[in-house]
């Protein structure tokens, strides 16, 4: 894996923001940042070659006049540009396996519906081997955010997700809030309702397991400031209601596949869709 982000352009104003989101990326991280436009090959064989040939020569065009204007905003930012042809998924899941991170746009309806991701980037979040991040347009949580948000499983605790998470945080001097979501199991029954204690008794016992996780990490990371909950409800509502004051969240995606292909749990999924801040997916062992 070489040291570079890179960033899927198609000149909608979703893939515009991840532009400008992965500059930055690139800025702070100090690595070379790639602009990759896939063109796709023509549903209908009917289509006149001269149609093909004037969409490639605006991508080429879109692409230069991008990296020129990146460069002349970002002094010493290494841009550089790739225009291929072929199914988008395949391609930037290519290329999203060479990167340190990649960043696609994914449309936005508003924070009643958030994000609407379409199967291209979809099919990259199920099945790049790195981190990606999902980016709408006109977003502004660097600015406003609450520090990054990251979902940590316990049950599923992942070093990858962990690096990842205090690395990011290190790199853009913002505070880290870990979440870990669980429910009583149903055996419970009236008892939980009854006693509150119950609830109480296992969220600070949780909470007590992820403080004693985090621990080594901040003893590699001391100028990141880091802290850890534990409630009580849904993963995934919790994590979408939570995500409306972050700047950035995280979630993780255990890298297993199925016979139809790549799989997104349904907390990534949530997250994808809901979210109003900028979502990374990172593949964890």
């Amino acid at each position: 894996m070489t040291g570079q982000v890179i960033v899927g352009l198609d000149g909608s104003e979703e893939s515009l923001a991840a532009v400008e989101w992965a500059a930055e990326e690139a800025r702070v991280r100090q690595v070379p940042l790639g602009l990759v436009h896939v063109q796709e090959l023509p549903a209908n064989p009917e289509v006149p070659q001269s149609q093909v040939v004037e969409a490639a020569e605006r991508a080429g065009e879109l692409l230069r006049e991008t990296a020129e204007r990146l460069r002349a905003e970002h002094a010493g930012l290494d841009v550089s540009v790739s225009q291929t042809t072929g199914r988008a998924a395949e391609e930037l899941t290519a290329a999203a396996n060479t990167a340190d991170i990649t960043v696609l746009g994914s449309r936005g309806l508003g924070r009643a519906s958030g994000f609407l991701a379409g199967s291209v980037s979809l099919a990259v979040v199920g099945s790049a081997v790195n981190p990606v991040v999902l980016v709408r347009a006109h977003d502004e949580r660097r600015a406003v955010g609450d520090g990054m948000l990251v979902g940590l499983d316990l049950d599923h605790v992942s070093d990858a997700l962990l690096a990842f998470s205090f690395a990011e945080a290190d790199r853009w001097k913002i505070p880290l809030r870990f979440m870990h979501s669980w429910t009583l199991p149903a055996s419970y029954g009236y008892a939980a309702l009854m006693d509150p204690a119950l609830g109480i008794d296992q969220s600070e016992h949780l909470g007590r397991t992820m403080q004693g996780l985090l621990e080594p990490w901040r003893r590699r990371f001391p100028e990141v400031e880091a802290t850890a909950k534990a409630v009580v409800g849904s993963s995934a509502l919790q994590m979408v209601e939570a995500s409306g004051e972050a700047e950035l969240v995280v979630v993780g995606r255990r890298t297993r596949r199925l016979p139809l292909g790549p799989h997104l749990g349904h907390v990534a999924q949530a997250v994808i869709h809901h979210s109003p801040a900028p979502v990374v997916v990172v593949p964890l062992a």
